[in-house]
């Protein structure tokens, strides 16, 4: 069997929920290596897998070979490179699944035409909506954070209780600390949920605050997230806890 990284890319994609990080597929190769060094892998189950009767000395030649297919490092930059060429590839074919890239790694994830027949299989009711107010609130948390309240809300001019209530039900901020100030008040901050909800790997990705205007950072979140919203494993085809 030949060493084809993409293929075990799919692989490991597809037995796992869990974001797959670059350091998992770093992890997975150092310990094909380490079991094969201590010959876990025998001349004999090669053997066995050609069907065919091998000499112990053509049977390790063959091992030997096996194993030095498999890099005993791969970078970051390889594993991406797979990744991009399994994601065209996944385009080209029209699949009906992608490969969808967050804060924690790589993940399947079913395409958003396709989301309502899963929800429906499911029995589940479609995503929740956030409000306007919502997404102009956490618009400013991911482009301020760390926040407090009363600044949030000296921005929107309006009290925003109600939307960081909502925004923190959804996990997509979270209470990170309390700033230096009287009465010490609490700061807000975007979570990496709300990340994956706009499709992006850090808040280094959001576009430039400095040439949009509130509304506009408003629209581009509710924009991002209406393409991304379907990440959550219940929209995906993969087992559930």
């Amino acid at each position: 069997m030949q060493f084809n990284l993409q293929k075990i890319l799919k692989a490991l994609l597809f037995s796992t929920s869990e974001p797959l990080s670059i350091k998992d597929v770093q992890a997975v190769i150092t310990r094909y290596h380490e079991k094969s060094s201590r010959s876990e892998v025998s001349g004999g189950d090669v053997s066995k897998r050609m069907k065919e009767p091998l000499s112990e000395e053509n049977g390790q030649g063959l091992l030997k070979t096996l194993i030095d297919q498999v890099p005993s490092l791969l970078t970051s930059t390889q594993i991406r490179d797979a990744m991009e060429a399994i994601t065209n590839e996944l385009i080209e074919q029209k699949e009906v699944f992608r490969i969808v890239q967050g804060p924690k790694g790589y993940r399947l994830a079913i395409q958003p035409e396709y989301s309502g027949w899963v929800r429906l299989f499911r029995e589940e009711p479609r995503p929740l909506k956030l409000s306007p107010a919502s997404m102009e609130t956490l618009a400013i948390v991911a482009y301020r954070q760390p926040i407090t309240r009363a600044e949030i809300e000296s921005i929107r001019g309006v009290s925003s209780d109600s939307s960081l209530n909502t925004l923190l039900e959804h996990e997509l901020i979270i209470i990170t600390g309390r700033a230096e100030l009287p009465g010490r008040p609490l700061q807000y901050s975007s979570t990496d949920k709300f990340l994956e909800l706009c499709g992006i790997r850090s808040v280094e990705e959001l576009p430039a605050s400095d040439v949009l205007s509130p509304n506009q950072l408003s629209e581009w979140i509710r924009e991002a997230s209406e393409s991304s919203r379907e990440l959550q494993d219940t929209d995906m085809g993969l087992a559930v806890d």
